[in-house]
């Protein structure tokens, strides 16, 4: 579970480090700008998965190892 969780966390930070990224330089790659439903609120979606990367990697520590 906790490497799950880490994995998860990974991968919600990369995500969100791509939106920024994407936002910034008007490029056009990353999830977030593949969902219409974000449309508008790139910035703000690629700041959450941030915080939620954060937040898995938190909870991946909280577990016990094995």
């Amino acid at each position: 579970m906790k490497q799950m969780l880490e994995v998860l966390g990974f991968l919600a930070v990369v995500q969100g480090i791509m939106g920024l990224v994407s936002e910034f330089a008007d490029w056009d790659w990353g999830l977030v700008h593949r969902f219409a439903v974000f449309e508008g609120y790139e910035l703000y979606a690629s700041i959450a998965l941030l915080v939620l990367g954060g937040a898995l990697f938190a909870a991946a520590e909280s577990q016990k190892a094995g």
